[in-house]
């Protein structure tokens, strides 16, 4: 049994390893490949890693560990391990010392393998924002009630605050620090302005990005070799420490249904977005979303619209995230964009305003 844990938890840093190189982490992936190739039991982080109790692959543990390496890297905790870190050169062989250094003498290390991976990737909001574009245009520019579901530090619920190019396409706040283009196919997006009535979002794990150590978590599990994503986050964190968004800690379906108990503000459109994150949730919760979220878009009117912007892997169409609206009165669902996980690309679809049916 021992030996057949041990093989999975190696298959599952190789897995890793592979969505690194495909995903543009040269880097991330030889660390995967050689943490898993050879990693022992000489280390106490090695046997606990060897000797993983859960599913390594769903439990993200090969992230937990290189998440870890990077916060202490960055924190300067490792210093022989951080000269062969980005942008520095490095070889498998001199890494994999440095590596090895590290196991054994970072206890501080080990806390990291205590939680899943927490990422806020500012980039999905270069795919949520034109879906709430979309939004827009088919109400008639109602001022949007935005819900995130999964929303750890709340950076994609400031989505309006950045600046974008959505296929030529400008939209947001011009002067923003951070900005995003992704790579686009397709027409642009509707210019239909986004206007936020509220904000709020919920998560088991909210973190709070004027809290240093939250902010070190955000930023230790980006690659370290894609040094725009980490610039990236860190002006999102910026702005977000200025002004922090609303979060709750609670189980979403929990939360939801709060949400949703409450009457709907006339001349407004609910929006619920998540991305990237229902496939953490477990599926009585994800059954129990998609039951709220009907029930409550039985009682929509034209008047107060409900929205579900979904941008996540498809299970039953494996390949890239989708994008996926659907809008009541009426509960159509339309599969509006494809997009790379981390919002470099978008293959836009769209839904105009012209050819959304009338409502019963």
């Amino acid at each position: 049994m021992a030996a057949r844990n041990e093989d999975t938890v190696r298959r599952a840093f190789a897995v890793q390893a592979g969505h690194c190189e495909r995903m543009g982490s040269p880097f991330t992936a030889t660390l995967c490949r050689l943490l898993g190739e050879r990693l022992d039991e000489g280390t106490a982080i090695g046997r606990r890693v060897l000797g993983w109790a859960g599913a390594p692959e769903p439990d993200a543990l090969a992230l937990r560990l290189v998440g870890g390496l990077h916060a202490l890297v960055r924190r300067g905790r490792l210093p022989a391990l951080a000269a062969f870190y980005p942008p520095g050169a490095f070889d498998p062989e001199s890494l994999w010392a440095a590596v090895s250094d590290a196991l054994a003498t970072a206890a501080d290390l080990d806390p990291w393998l205590d939680g899943p991976p927490q990422t806020n990737e500012v980039a999905r909001s270069g795919v949520l924002m034109p879906g709430l574009m979309t939004v827009a245009s088919l109400t008639g520019g109602r001022p949007i009630v935005l819900w995130e579901l999964g929303a750890s530090g709340g950076l994609n619920l400031r989505l309006d605050r950045y600046a974008y190019d959505l296929g030529g396409l400008t939209a947001g706040e011009a002067g923003s620090p951070v900005r995003l283009a992704p790579a686009w196919t397709g027409s642009p997006p509707p210019d239909a302005p986004v206007r936020l009535a509220a904000r709020r979002g919920v998560d088991l794990n909210p973190l709070d990005a004027a809290a240093p150590a939250d902010r070190e978590r955000l930023a230790a599990y980006v690659w370290p070799d894609q040094r725009e994503r980490l610039a990236r986050v860190e002006a999102a964190l910026a702005l977000a420490a200025a002004d922090p968004p609303p979060l709750d800690r609670a189980a979403a379906g929990d939360w939801l249904a709060a949400r949703l108990a409450g009457p709907p503000t006339p001349g407004t459109v609910r929006v619920v977005q998540h991305s990237i994150a229902l496939q953490y949730f477990p599926r009585p919760e994800q059954d129990r979303i998609a039951a709220l979220l009907t029930d409550a878009g039985a009682a929509a009117t034209p008047d107060t619209p409900l929205a579900r912007l979904a941008y996540e892997v498809d299970p039953a169409q494996p390949g890239p995230p989708v994008l996926d609206l659907t809008l009541w009165p009426g509960g159509e669902t339309r599969r509006i964009a494809t997009a790379d996980a981390h919002g470099r690309s978008v293959s836009w679809r769209g839904w105009s305003a012209d050819d959304r049916p009338a409502p019963p």
